[in-house]
């Protein structure tokens, strides 16, 4: 099993190279080359979220994104610090209309990677969430004397 990982800071900008090396990585480990754009698209999705998320409560650390290369599957985590609350417990601050358009937005921004991914885990919790997304890949081709 191989991994790659990468780490960056919870700038937009560099979104756009999570998603660049996401794809190489992807190709070099047997997905499908027609799947290749549902890749960079789900993984943008993901990091710009994951951004997002740092950037609304000021969170510093990095964006972190797993590549992983396994027997017949590959998969991509990407992972945020953000604390989101736990099913029911109450969160210390007041509801207001800008915490409805945030959770609104990232409830799209799900549901665009959901139909862009037959495989995904999404996980959040007080120390942060994950989205886990997979993708069968195929053996390469024998090369032949």
């Amino acid at each position: 099993m191989a991994t790659v990982e990468l780490r960056f800071s919870a700038l937009p900008e560099h979104v756009r190279t999570a998603r660049l090396v996401a794809a190489a990585v992807a190709r070099r480990a047997g997905v499908d080359e027609a799947v290749l754009d549902e890749v960079r698209l789900a993984v943008g999705e993901a990091c710009t979220r994951a951004v997002g998320l740092h950037q609304s409560v000021g969170i510093t650390s990095p964006v972190k994104v797993s590549l992983i290369e396994e027997e017949k599957q590959f998969s991509i985590e990407v992972g945020d610090e953000a604390p989101r609350s736990v099913p029911g417990e109450r969160s210390s601050g007041a509801a207001g209309d800008d915490g409805e358009v945030d959770a609104e937005e990232d409830e799209m921004g799900l549901a665009v990677i959901s139909g862009l991914v037959d495989d995904v885990e999404v996980s959040a919790g007080e120390h942060g969430g994950l989205i886990r997304m997979t993708w069968p890949t195929t053996p390469p081709a024998a090369v032949l004397p």
